[in-house]
């Protein structure tokens, strides 16, 4: 494990302190959840980002076409 000296405005420091205390976690354990949080948000954006890169015009609808069709499950209608 790697230790790192964050500087926080004061204030994000009071905030991110209190969210801390209240989800009953240290200020650490709060710090390295939100970082993770954020990582794996880019890293999933920039994965769409490649996948709809590849697809060309039409793939959707070719897709589409394989779907049998059936009656929609109770709340999946169309609004009318």
């Amino acid at each position: 494990m790697s230790t790192f000296a964050l500087r926080l405005p004061e204030s994000l420091y009071a905030h991110a302190k209190l969210l801390a205390e209240q989800d009953q976690a240290s200020l650490n354990q709060f710090i390295t959840v939100a970082v993770a949080e954020k990582v794996s948000a880019l890293q999933t954006a920039e994965f769409f980002a490649q996948r709809a890169g590849k697809s060309k015009k039409g793939d959707l609808a070719k897709f589409l076409l394989k779907v049998k069709p059936r009656t929609p499950l109770a709340g999946d209608e169309l609004p009318k």
